[in-house]
């Protein structure tokens, strides 16, 4: 679906000025959900999109590669600086995940968060593209879209997304077998 949001990017006509409202409400879902998906924390998602569309309107990007790509990679770009800022306090917090009283309700909420964090960690042994590749495709992206995120073809984007699937899965077996 063409979006109708701002005119730079071939979404309107060429008259119609910047309309922040139509394109939050646009892609303002589907990039939240990636962005909560890349970095497994919906505060930081919701903190990044905002700063995303910050960047947006004060400054706009300059070429027509697709407003719905160019949210995608500054948002991604964010959430990797964010990453790069934040190692620190993962791991202290990782740290202390021991400290939590055996409940059910406990047990089970550790059982979810060991997944996503065994999910996560297999992500984090792919590449950076192999990772974005992966999350735009669950995200519902074509591939022509992901092609220019990631700075590919577009004929490529299949045989990188199979290939990333299948590196996702050996290490996901291989941290299933070390339990």
């Amino acid at each position: 679906m063409a979006c109708r949001c701002f005119p730079r990017w071939g979404c309107a006509s060429p008259s119609d000025p910047l309309d922040p409202s139509t394109l939050f409400t646009t892609h303002y879902a589907a990039l939240y959900r990636y962005i909560a998906r890349f970095t497994g924390d919906r505060d930081l998602a919701e903190d990044i999109v905002q700063e995303t569309y910050i960047r947006l309107v004060q400054r706009p990007p300059s070429d027509s590669a697709g407003i719905r790509a160019w949210l995608f990679t500054v948002a991604t770009n964010l959430a990797r600086d964010d990453y790069k800022l934040s190692a620190r306090r993962r791991r202290l917090l990782m740290g202390n995940a021991g400290l939590l009283a055996d409940s059910p309700e406990v047990i089970d909420t550790v059982e979810r968060a060991e997944a996503r964090a065994r999910v996560r960690s297999a992500l984090a042994t792919l590449s950076e593209k192999e990772r974005v590749l992966l999350l735009m495709r669950e995200e519902g992206f074509k591939h022509r879209e992901i092609a220019a995120a990631i700075g590919t073809t577009t004929g490529s984007v299949g045989t990188l997304i199979a290939r990333a699937l299948a590196k996702l899965a050996e290490q996901l077996d291989r941290t299933g077998e070390a339990k």
